[in-house]
């Protein structure tokens, strides 16, 4: 588990601003329920919950050497299924593939490399597994219309279980345009909750929104469409001006606890901002 700190001026906004609420249309309303940080370097890019209730960070200093060797130079944001740890990897912007990483409870890593597509953007943003363990769902940068799915390496009998290649299964089509998506996880086999950068307020009327993607049926390796809405902006809170990113988000299907994360502007970009929703 990452180290959590708060840095003075990090410290004074949390102090002078509080928690406050959040609330959306329609079931379930997410209620802010609390704030924490961690140092952005080492834990800035993701999170996940680990079945004990402690968390998973990732960050641009969690990339092992014999990975930055071959050229995966970014990590997204995580999952943990089954006691296995997913990490999404991106390469170089003259990429021509990207690559999972599972990490089992023993240890032991393998990588499943994909071959882009035709048209398929090189990033990996994140990784999150299907409730059953057997689809890995991810997605790409900029405005998209779609999720890709994958068979999950290792917890899918159609995966090798020492690595290699991964292809495509098929794409869960969206609704509704999406832009600049950092993170989904699952809270339940057929909704996802996605925290995405776009400040720009064309696609949705929120700066930097929490999403909403409610799927028609379980995740089958059929395609199907996801209706998307917006449920409500993630906080922006900082001493510091300037430009804010999303980062991960996580579902803790143990304690009902949903978190995102948010890197502030500025010098308080040493600590990202990682809010709690019941």
């Amino acid at each position: 588990m990452k180290r959590h700190f708060l840095t003075p001026v990090c410290l004074l906004a949390a102090l002078g601003l509080g928690a406050g609420t959040a609330s959306a249309a329609g079931d379930p309303q997410w209620a802010e329920s609390g704030t924490a940080y961690t140092d952005t370097l080492g834990g800035g890019q993701g999170l996940a919950a680990r079945a004990d209730g402690s968390l998973l960070y990732r960050g641009l200093a969690d990339i092992p050497l014999s990975l930055r060797i071959k050229g995966w130079n970014h990590v997204g944001d995580p999952d943990i299924a089954q006691g296995h740890v997913f990490d999404a990897y991106q390469g170089p912007d003259t990429a021509t593939s990207k690559m999972f990483a599972v990490t089992t409870p023993a240890g032991k890593r393998y990588e499943y490399v994909h071959q882009l597509n035709p048209g398929e953007k090189l990033n990996n943003s994140f990784a999150t597994v299907s409730p059953d363990g057997q689809w890995l769902v991810s997605g790409e940068w900029g405005e998209q219309r779609r999720l890709q799915v994958f068979p999950a390496p290792l917890l899918n009998p159609a995966t090798s279980p020492t690595g290699g290649d991964l292809k495509e299964a098929w794409q869960i089509t969206l609704d509704k345009p999406v832009r600049d998506i950092q993170g989904c996880d699952f809270v339940t086999d057929t909704r996802l909750i996605c925290a995405s950068n776009d400040a720009s307020g064309t696609l949705f009327p929120e700066i930097r929104p929490l999403l909403q993607v409610d799927l028609p049926r379980k995740v089958d390796g059929q395609p199907m469409t996801g209706a998307v809405k917006s449920l409500f902006a993630l906080p922006q809170r900082s001493v510091c001006t300037g430009a804010f990113e999303t980062e991960g988000v996580d579902y803790d299907v143990n304690s009902g606890t949903l978190r995102a994360q948010m890197i502030p502007p500025g010098v308080c970009a040493v600590a990202t901002a990682v809010y709690a929703y019941k």
